[in-house]
């Protein structure tokens, strides 16, 4: 057998270790016994939510059962028919079992990745927060095109996308933006998105046609389900109602209904103003708790998430990736070094390279300063 298909079986098999690990293959078949015998009890649908709960986690260890299984058998079937072309010198018998395997490196390494989002939050659904920096136009502009990239990549995902508030920019883009963005795992994957984006261009607002460098903050919470218990006194918020901005039209609010909420001890201030009064203080209500719920994460965790150790404004020293259009055109990511040319893919939401390379970065326990070694 090639050294080449040697090196790819071992792939496959450090990926399949890594996925029994953290099933804990093992003990497995008899947690999903355990799951089905509760499934049948006639009293389960009694507590609604804990019922939903209880399958969601029997579909995720059946989901990973199923996936390590199919993983092992077409492994060994492989290399089965490798071994078996070989002794019969049939080279198309080998070639294409030798294609099999390398597809199924792929799956089996994107498996890997999914395994690893096995953080507390990390199936949850999440709060994306997008903030224009210095800049004026320059950076209104770029935080509108980071809105678009999300959406999109969250679109491709399958995943529900849903405007909290928007606050547009005096000439151009937005000043900020809140998006609600539901699907499994979403929290998990854009966790990694949280800092500044810094972006280097040929100004279209600028008629002398002079090169820019335009900031934009993302900040990421998970959306807190009712099973996590966050207390807010109401002592501590402060609610005011305003009355929404926008581009102007018929769809402009006409009655103070967006909500703004603050918290006093941390400051956090949380708006909404895309619904009614009374849904714009519940999601905002929400996003509040979720933004708590991340400080506590952050303080419990040893991988606590850049945009929150290195808080301040958005603009240089602070910044988690680059976005060069000119004079060359790069997307680099500072903290793995993972970088592409691809930036019209990019800013299409074509995002995953990035987050999976954070991801595996933050679960090998690697520093930024050892990856940039690397």
């Amino acid at each position: 057998m090639r050294a080449e298909m040697q090196n790819t079986i071992a792939a496959i098999q450090k990926s399949l270790a890594l996925l029994a690990q953290r099933m804990d293959r093992e003990t497995a078949p008899h947690r999903l016994e355990e799951f089905n015998a509760r499934v049948e009890d006639p009293t389960l649908w009694d507590d609604p939510e804990g019922a939903q709960k209880l399958m969601r986690e029997r579909q995720l260890l059946l989901d990973a059962m199923t996936g390590y299984d199919s993983i092992q058998t077409e492994l060994s079937d492989n290399i089965e028919l490798i071994e078996m072309g070989e002794m019969e010198d049939d080279a198309e018998i080998v070639a294409e079992a030798e294609a099999a395997l390398t597809a199924l490196a792929e799956k089996a390494a994107k498996k890997e990745l999914e395994a690893l989002l096995d953080g507390e939050a990390d199936g949850n659904d999440t709060f994306l927060e997008i903030n224009a920096g210095a800049g004026g136009t320059e950076s209104c502009d770029w935080a509108n095109m980071l809105a678009r990239m999300y959406v999109r990549w969250a679109e491709k995902k399958g995943y529900k996308v849903e405007l909290q508030s928007e606050q547009p920019g005096d000439e151009a883009g937005i000043k900020s933006a809140a998006y609600k963005i539901s699907g499994h795992n979403a929290y998990g994957w854009l966790k990694s998105e949280s800092g500044v984006h810094r972006l280097v261009r040929i100004s279209p607002f600028d008629s002398a046609a002079k090169r820019h460098t335009s900031f934009t903050s993302v900040k990421v919470y998970p959306v807190v389900d009712d099973n996590i218990e966050i207390e807010v006194s109401p002592s501590d918020i402060r609610i005011d109602t305003y009355r929404s901005s926008g581009a102007g039209g018929q769809h402009v609010n006409t009655t103070d209904s967006a909500v703004r909420i603050t918290h006093m001890p941390t400051g956090i201030v949380v708006t909404s103003s895309e619904k009614s009064q009374h849904q714009n203080r519940d999601i905002a209500m929400k996003a509040l708790k979720s933004r708590l719920y991340q400080i506590e994460l952050d303080k419990r965790s040893a991988l606590v998430n850049e945009a929150h150790e290195n808080a301040g404004d958005a603009g240089w020293g602070n910044q988690i990736r680059s976005y060069v259009l000119q004079p060359y055109q790069m997307v680099k990511d500072l903290r793995t070094n993972y970088e592409t040319s691809d930036t019209k893919g990019v800013l299409d939401g074509d995002l995953d390279g990035f987050m999976a390379a954070t991801l595996a970065m933050a679960v090998s326990g690697k520093s930024r300063a050892e990856a940039n070694a690397e």
